[in-house]
This record gives structure tokens, sequence and C-alpha cells, in this order.
């Protein structure tokens, strides 16, 4: 099996806590009082009042001075030569290059994990104790309760019917969606609540072109256009432009159309007392870019479930997309015949912009942090050099906000009893440094396998530079894994966390790494395999025990996203036909449920 690889930089292994940028301004204060304003001449007895009064207050001060000054005096003239220098060294030593040797070493700051590799890879690679079965790795089984018909969703019935003379739409929505294909995800399932909500018609989104990646792929490219309008007839209309009539206004570019900046995370009100009216009496056609988060996450109950329609049933990838992803599902499943046709997904953030966007460095010592300021500059402009911006990757690691390398992930699952039969999908970008990471990964699964090892050059040639419709690839094997790994936060594992509870009754089979406390462990140059292992297991407990939290969610009050933890309010879209045989068979369907399309 083959992976793309990069070339290796070789690099001396870093052992500080990193680049540390401390931005430290001071500020010269006064506390004396400024003197009062000269009174008129006319009034010579306030003169004098304040003669005396500041004659008065010129003596205290120099009694104060001359007290402090004879203190001053008894002290040693070397400690008064002294204290200037150290407080300025001090100084340096914070801003400078010597700053990291003014603290220590937090456990966690220092990448090590190559090291503690390499010190138990003997006893990993003798390990097969422990293999797990895929199927058993979910262990906390819960019934749902009864399913009941869906309510009638249509936001005109609940907000305008009884005050409108017209039960007719009151206008036409657009909105342009920003960043990556689950972003604009969110953005669309947003856009279909919100003409729901001002009861308006929804113009097909536009996709705003991402000037980081470069992907000019419109709506029409990733989703079925026409399956989208189809499912949401009824509840919200969709149309596909707007008419001649209104585009011949603005000389036939939706560009021209007046732009609403929102606040984000506007509620429902804010909608329906500021845009509504904006809509309805003036423009009747109102654009909204950009429009991610751009709605809160608590709205009415029928709001919520429009979104719940966008999101589960309306959206399906497009003919060419489900077509290739189809096939990609059944070669994996073939691909995993050591385990009944059941393989692991593991989403990997490890990618060059990714690494220096998030400030984090690993063991490519000073070449490596010259690099990563060199990507953030290009790519960000001044973004990383204002002066509260501080740097620090040691602090980010601790933090959990640091990607994991494929190393780290692969000795977390060894821990947890996955063994070298288990087969691994990689769905990625270009992975950074991939040979010198991914060397460790393919020694521990051996099965490892990604879109470009599954599919012909032929298949993706048409795919290739366009990074959504590529993610939708990937998406969708994720989707139909047994077990999904996600390593990093994101909008790709909180759709795809939502979307396997919702196809598979409640349950999400996915591992959650507390990356706070793993590296700590990968630090521990004194830690033995089976106290590793202990330790995994213990966190592959933890992460099936938060699997299967529902919210609570009180009317309209929801603090989590509908699209993570679809129930309770999805619970009457779920489909009962046998979505988990997609899994656990031996092949693929000859279609994909409608979900995932």
């Amino acid at each position: 099996m083959a992976i793309n690889t990069v070339t290796v930089v070789k690099a001396a292994v870093n052992n500080g806590i990193g680049n540390t940028g401390c931005a430290s301004e001071g500020i010269a204060d006064s506390n004396s009082p400024s003197p009062p304003p000269s009174p008129r001449r006319r009034f010579q007895t306030g003169i004098s009042q304040c003669r005396r009064r500041l004659r008065s207050k010129v003596q205290s001060h120099f009694r104060r001075e001359n007290l402090t000054a004879g203190i001053l005096l008894r002290w040693n003239i070397r400690y008064l030569l002294v204290l200037p220098l150290l407080y300025i060294s001090g100084l340096i030593m914070c801003v400078g290059p010597f700053s990291a040797l003014l603290r220590p070493t937090l456990p966690g700051a220092v990448y090590r994990s190559h090291e503690l590799f390499a010190k138990l890879w003997p006893d990993i690679a003798a390990d097969n104790s422990s293999a797990i079965e895929l199927s058993s790795v979910w262990k906390f089984k819960r019934r749902l309760k009864v399913q009941k018909p869906c309510r009638n969703s249509t936001a005109r019935q609940q907000h305008f019917a009884a005050n409108e003379e017209s039960a007719g739409p009151n206008g036409y929505l657009i909105i342009e969606a920003n960043g990556g294909l689950n972003q604009q995800r969110s953005a669309i399932c947003n856009a279909v609540a919100l003409a729901g909500l001002m009861n308006a018609i929804l113009v097909i989104p536009l996709f705003e072109f991402n000037s980081v990646r470069r992907d000019p792929s419109e709506f029409r490219d990733i989703y079925d256009e026409d399956h989208f309008i189809a499912t949401l007839e009824g509840h919200v209309k969709v149309v596909k432009e707007l008419p001649d009539e209104v585009m011949e206004r603005y000389d036939y570019n939706s560009s021209n159309i007046p732009n609403i900046r929102v606040q984000a995370w506007a509620p429902a009100n804010y909608y329906l007392g500021e845009v509504y009216p904006v809509l309805k009496e003036k423009v009747w056609v109102i654009r909204i870019a950009p429009f991610a988060n751009r709605l809160a996450i608590s709205v009415p109950p029928h709001i919520q479930l429009l979104r719940c329609m966008a999101n589960y049933k309306a959206l399906r990838f497009s003919s060419p997309i489900s077509t290739l992803a189809h096939k990609l599902v059944n070669r994996m499943i073939e691909k995993s015949s050591r385990t009944g046709g059941k393989y692991v997904s593991i989403h990997l953030r490890f990618e060059e912009d990714m690494v220096a966007f998030l400030c984090c460095v690993y063991d490519g010592g000073e070449a490596e942090k010259l690099k990563m300021d060199s990507i953030r500059e290009i790519g960000w402009r001044r973004k990383f050099k204002r002066k509260d911006r501080v740097i620090i990757p040691g602090l980010n690691r601790i933090e959990g906000k640091c990607p994991l390398t494929p190393l780290e992930v692969g000795m977390m699952l060894r821990g947890m009893g996955f063994d070298n039969n288990t087969s691994i999908y990689l769905a990625s970008g270009k992975i950074y440094k991939a040979e010198r990471y991914l060397t460790p990964l393919l020694q521990m699964f051996p099965l490892l396998y990604t879109k470009d090892s599954l599919a012909t050059p032929d298949e993706l040639a048409s795919f290739e530079g366009y990074f959504s419709r590529l993610a939708a690839l990937d998406y969708t094997v994720c989707l139909f894994s047994e077990v999904f790994v996600t390593t990093q936060g994101g909008n790709f594992p909180h759709f795809l966390m939502g979307q396997r509870r919702f196809l598979f009754d409640g349950h999400a089979k996915t591992i959650k790494p507390d990356k706070r406390k793993l590296v700590v462990l990968l630090q521990d140059m004194e830690i033995s395999w089976k106290a590793f292992k202990d330790q995994m297991e213990a966190m592959l407990t933890e992460s099936d025990r938060q699997g299967v939290v529902v919210p609570r969610v009180r009317k309209i009050n929801r603090k989590t996203s509908v699209y993570a933890y679809p129930l309770p309010e999805c619970w009457c879209l779920l489909s009962h036909k046998s979505s988990l045989k997609l899994t656990r068979g031996t092949s693929m369907p000859d279609t994909l449920p409608e979900s995932t399309r």
C-alpha cells in the first residue's frame, strides 16, 4: 500500500519549551494631581487662600522628600547600583531568548514522543495480548424513545399567518457561506432555519471563494441541488436563482444587493426585530455575507427542526462525490477482511498550515520555529505579530491545542488495545513531514489506507485541487467506519460525530482523546508499556462514557450544537432502516442513505 510522503527535514530535537514571545509595555503614570486652574484676578481673597493652601502642600511635600532621602542615605551605595541592573536584566530575560531558562519545563510541554516510541517499540511490537474486538468497543447501549411524527415546521403558520392578510413569502434571502466544507454546511443549515423564521424564499447559497485553499466549487458541485429543494418543499421554499425582474434591478450581479451585517450568534428575536422589517418593507431581498455562525444555537423548536431537516435529510453529496465515495467505502470494507469488514477512521489535522496556525513545534528545533514563523507571515500577514499576541508552543501543547502526530495517534490506539490487524483509514490533507511522522504509524498499523491509496489516479483526477470535494470523500468513508477517532477540534469532527449519532440510533462510536493528559504521558521517559496501556484503556472508557451523553434541552435553552448532538430535537426524523449493516456487512448496498449521498 502506497502513501504519498514528503521530503524529510533533518533537524535537531528541540528540548526547550519553544519560541516564547513576551510583549511587555510600561506606561509612566503619576499619582500627583494636576494643579487647579488659575482663579480670576478680581477674587483677591480666593488668591490668598489658594496661595496658602499651595504653600502648605509644597512644604508637606518637601518634608516627605527629606524623610525619604534620609532613609535612602542609610543604604549602602552598592545596593543602589545593583538593584537597577537586576531589574533591567530581568526585563531582558523575560522578553529575550533566555526566558525559557527562567521557567521550569512543565510536564507535557516538550515533544518527546519519538524518543518514547523508540524506547517502547519492542514491547509494542510484541504485544498482541489485548487485541480489541471492534464490535465491542462501544460498551454503553441505550434505548431510544418511540419516535413521533414531526410537527409541521412551516414558519408561516407559526409566526405570520395570524397577523398577515397574505400567507405568501415575504421576500428573498441570499447568504454567502464561507470557510471549508463543514463550515459551509453550517451556514447552509442556518440559512434554511433563518428563511423559515422570516418566511422568506431561500436562494441556493453562494460559496465565498477561499483565498487560502482557492476552491471555486459551487453548491451544485458539492450537493444535490434538486434533492435539497424537493426535501424542503412545504417547509422552506428554495430557488436556484433570483427572478429576472429582481436581478435586473441589480444589473444581474448579486453582489450589488445591499449587504446586511449581522452580529455573530444573533438570536431569533434579533432577526424578527431588526432584519425582518428591512426584508418586508424596504428591499424585499436581502443578502447576508459572510454568514458563518450568524444564528444562535438556541432557537424555537420548529426552527431547530428545520436545521435537522437541512443537515440530516436535505443535504446529500452530488452524484460524482457519492459514486466515488461508495467505491471507497466498499474497498475499505474489503481491505478489512481480518476484522470482519470493520475499520477505524482517523481524522488527522497534522498539516503544515494547521501546525503553523496553532503555533506548535515538534522535534525540528530552531529551523522548524523559523519555518513556522515564515508560514504564518505568508498566510496570515501580521496577525501573529500584534503586541498582544504571545506565542508559547509549549503552553499550547500542555493545553491540548496542538495536533497529534501520526506517531502519537498510533501509540494511543495500540495502548487502547487495537492490534496490527486493524485496518485504518486516514482522513487528512497533505501531512506535515509525512515520511518522518507516518513511518512509525505504519509500523504499528501496516493496514493503513487513504483516499489516494484506495482510488485510482483517474478516479481522483477530477477532484484534484478541489479541497471541499476531497474532504467530502473523507467525510463519507469516516461516516461508515466502525470507530471514528478525532484528534483535533473543528467543523469536520463536529458534524461527523453528530451525523454518526443520527445514523446509528443515537450512538457514536467515537474516540476523543484527552490530549492534556496524553502529552504528559508521552513525555514521561520512565513510563512502562503496561502503565501506558492502563492509562489508555481508562481514556477509552471515559471517551465511551462521554459519547452517549445527550444534552439536557429545556424548551429553547440549548447550549450545544444540534449538528453535534442531534437528539432530542431530531428524533422524529430518525429512520430504523438498517443503516448499521453498512459497516457490519461485507459490502456496501447499491445506494448510500439519503443523508450521506
